[in-house]
C-alpha cells in the first residue's frame, strides 16, 4: 500500500504555510511574554531553573513560568514545522533545485533562534539580544514566506513584469522596510514593555526614537504608493494584489503605532503591532516577488531525466 498522497504538491504547499503560519504565531506569543513581564519566568536557559527543565512548583515567578515554558515548548512545534518543511520538499520537490538548497534554512534558523532567546535569558534581557532575538524571527518569516512564494512558481528565468525602475524602487522599500523594523525594535528597547520589571533598557529617548521610527515608516510608505502605482501601470493583477496588501498592512501598521503611542502603551495594541510586524514582512517579501513571473524550467527538467 503506498502512503504517497493523492495531490504531492497541494501537501507541500500546505506544509510552507503551516511552517509561515506558526513562525508568525510564535513571534505573538513572544509579544505576550514581553508584555506580561514573563521574559525570566524560566530564569535560565536551556532549563527553565538549575534542576529542572519544566517549570517546578514554589517558584518565585508565579504564573510567569508558565507563560515563558509555553513560548519554549512552542519553539519545538515551529521545530518540527521546519523539519517537516524540509522533507517535504526533498521528498515531493527534489526536481527544484533552487528550493533543495533552502529546505534546511527554517530548521537552522529556528536552531539559531532558540540559542539566541537562550543568551537573552543568560544575559538577563538585554535589550541588545532581545531586537536580535526579534529581528532573527523577522528573518524567519522573511524565509517562510519566500519559501512558499517560490514553491508556487517555476524555476524558470525571472521575466520582469514591470519598468526596472518600478523593481528598484521595490528593492529600496524592503531595506527601508528592514530599518523600520529594526528601529521598532529600538522603540521596544526604550519602552516600558521589557519582559521584566528589572532589566536594562537601551539610553535613548523613547519620543525621539519614536518619531524617527515613525519618519521612515512615512518615506516606507511614499515608496511603497510609488510601487503600487507601477504595478497599475503595468495591467499586472498579481503585482498589483501584492503591493495593495502591503498597502493596507503599513496603514494598519501606522494606525495602530500612533494609537498605542498616544495611549501609553497597551498590552493589547502592542501585541498587535508586533504581529502586524510580521504580516507586513511577508506581504513586503510576496509584493516584491510578485513584480517578476517564473515559468517552469523545461530545459533544466529535460536534462535532469
Amino acid at each position: 500500500m503506498s502512503l504517497r498522497p493523492k495531490d504531492p504538491q497541494r501537501l507541500v504547499d500546505r506544509v510552507l504555510v503551516a511552517n509561515l503560519v506558526l513562525e508568525v504565531f510564535i513571534v505573538v506569543t513572544g509579544g505576550i511574554v514581553r508584555v506580561t513581564r514573563s521574559g525570566l519566568g524560566c530564569p535560565t536557559w536551556p532549563r527553565c531553573t538549575a534542576s529542572s527543565f519544566v517549570p517546578v512548583a514554589g517558584q518565585s515567578q508565579g504564573f510567569h513560568k508558565f507563560i515563558e515554558f509555553g513560548n519554549r515548548t512552542l519553539t519545538g512545534v515551529v521545530s518540527v514545522a521546519a523539519i517537516l518543511v524540509a522533507a517535504a520538499i526533498l521528498h515531493y520537490a527534489r526536481e527544484r533545485t533552487s528550493l533543495r538548497r533552502l529546505a534546511f534554512l527554517p530548521l537552522l534558523g529556528v536552531l539559531l533562534q532558540a540559542v539566541i532567546g537562550g543568551i537573552s535569558v543568560r544575559m538577563k534581557l538585554s535589550p541588545v539580544v532581545v531586537s536580535l532575538h526579534m529581528l532573527a524571527s523577522m528573518v524567519l518569516v522573511a524565509l517562510s514566506a519566500y519559501l512558499l512564494a517560490r514553491y508556487r512558481e517555476g524555476d524558470g528565468e525571472p521575466v520582469p513584469v514591470v519598468r526596472s525602475e518600478v523593481t528598484w524602487l521595490a528593492r529600496t522599500d524592503a531595506l527601508l522596510g528592514a530599518g523600520v523594523i529594526v528601529l521598532g525594535t529600538i522603540v521596544t528597547g526604550t519602552g516600558p514593555h521589557s519582559g521584566d520589571i528589572h532589566v536594562k533598557r537601551y539610553p535613548f529617548d523613547p519620543r525621539s526614537a519614536s518619531w524617527l521610527h515613525a519618519d521612515l515608516v512615512m518615506l516606507f510608505l511614499g515608496i511603497a504608493v510609488a510601487v503600487w502605482l507601477g504595478a497599475r501601470l503595468a495591467d499586472d493583477a498579481r503585482a498589483r494584489s501584492a503591493w495593495h496588501a502591503v498597502l493596507i498592512v503599513t496603514v494598519l501598521q501606522g494606525v495602530i503605532g500612533y494609537v498605542q503611542y498616544f495611549t501609553k502603551l497597551p498590552v493589547v495594541l502592542v501585541v498587535a503591532h508586533m504581529l502586524g510586524a510580521s504580516l507586513l514582512v511577508v506581504a513586503l517579501t510576496f509584493g516584491v516577488l510578485a513584480l517578476r513571473r517564473r515559468g517552469p524550467a523545461v530545459q533544466a527538467a529535460s536534462a535532469d531525466r
